[in-house]
């Protein structure tokens, strides 16, 4: 998200440096997801997330191809497990049709068994425009774009600090080479850093920050050959969670991810969650067996607060809100994060007046 920004930018002639307080970009949120690349179903009609995520869907799979960056339009399967969540399916149907997304059709019950056959539902859901990418190559092909519109990297750069002045923003940055860096524009897309940073820059309206709650969620691989060619994604059953189930470009199954409060960055993923992505992937596939996944990895969504991915918006804040003129903030940056990232970098240069 930050690096499209920071291409979005370079594209206009304007001098871009990115700071990137790892020592290579991607390294938290951007990396550690499920890779898909979503349709824009199931957010609230009107708001940021399904307005970015249709638009950046577009703009994902022409720039993939243009850049030759792997991805498959593979399709996902949106599947009520019990007679009781067909209402809900249907109601999903709605909600898409409500975001401008069409593409969907219900299925009956011998195509579903066509295309999935080892997939236990009550009624399914097609939605042909989901799909897959490498979020690593993707990252290497959004940088290079970048760079080669005269983008500068700078690595082990995490900002400590900064200000506005008469004139434009100074940065502060921490390290082994500290250094300050005036400009005319600063955009903050430090993903799970986002809030300490803008408390770093004085000016900003210490209320204008949000809070974060930290859920750490966790992917279970599966070791054998998956029994799907698509994405699954179960309804989630009246208070328990649903497991999806994503694919590699390589065809490798992942289960997850699962949700789980947590008060700082940790991604140790514990092999006894296991139990509970057994029985949740049990619910659409009964042919799992024991012994069959073993600990993935797990990934930190960088929430505003509690409510599911589908219901929490992202926050692009501006001066307006918290003081600084040439200052963007984006905050809460989860799912479909990665779906919407270069619709995000359009947006936030429009925001700019840099466009």
């Amino acid at each position: 998200m930050g690096l499209a920004t920071a291409r979005a930018l370079a594209r206009t002639g304007r001098e871009v440096v990115i700071l990137e307080a790892e020592a290579a970009p991607g390294q938290h949120t951007s990396s550690r997801n499920t890779g898909c690349i979503h349709a824009g179903m199931g957010y609230v009609p009107g708001s940021l997330k399904s307005r970015l995520a249709l638009r950046g869907k577009e703009l994902m799979y022409a720039f993939c191809g243009e850049h030759g960056v792997a991805h498959r339009r593979c399709g996902k399967l949106v599947v009520a497990t019990e007679p009781e969540q067909i209402p809900g399916l249907h109601a999903m149907m709605k909600q898409a049709e409500a975001n401008g997304l069409f593409d969907m059709r219900m299925l009956d019950p011998a195509e579903v068994r066509e295309m999935e056959p080892e997939l236990r539902f009550a009624a399914a859901a097609h939605s042909p425009s989901s799909g897959i990418v490498d979020q690593h190559d993707l990252m290497q092909a959004i940088l290079g774009d970048a760079e080669a519109h005269g983008a500068v990297l700078a690595l082990n750069a995490p900002v400590v600090g900064g200000r506005a002045t008469g004139d434009g923003i100074e940065i502060t940055t921490g390290g082994k080479d500290p250094t300050t860096i005036r400009a005319s524009m600063v955009v903050n897309a430090a993903g799970l850093g986002a809030q300490k940073v803008a408390r770093a820059i004085d000016g900003v309206r210490p209320e204008s920050v949000p809070g974060q709650v930290l859920t750490r969620g966790c992917y279970f691989v599966l070791r054998r050959r998956s029994p799907f060619s698509r994405l699954i994604y179960p309804l989630p059953e009246l208070g328990h969670a649903a497991v999806h189930v994503s694919l590699d470009l390589a065809g490798q199954s992942r289960f997850g991810p699962d949700t789980e409060p947590v008060d700082r960055i940790d991604y140790t993923v514990d092999p006894g969650r296991a139990a509970f992505f057994y029985e949740a992937a049990r619910s659409f596939w009964p042919g799992l067996q024991d012994g069959d996944l073993v600990p993935g990895y797990a990934g930190i969504r960088p929430k505003l607060n509690k409510e599911r991915a589908s219901l929490n918006d992202f926050v692009v804040q501006g001066a307006d809100t918290h003081g600084v003129e040439g200052l963007v903030s984006l905050y809460g940056i989860e799912s479909p994060g990665l779906t919407s990232s270069l619709a995000i970098g359009e947006y936030v240069t429009r925001q700019l007046g840099a466009a």
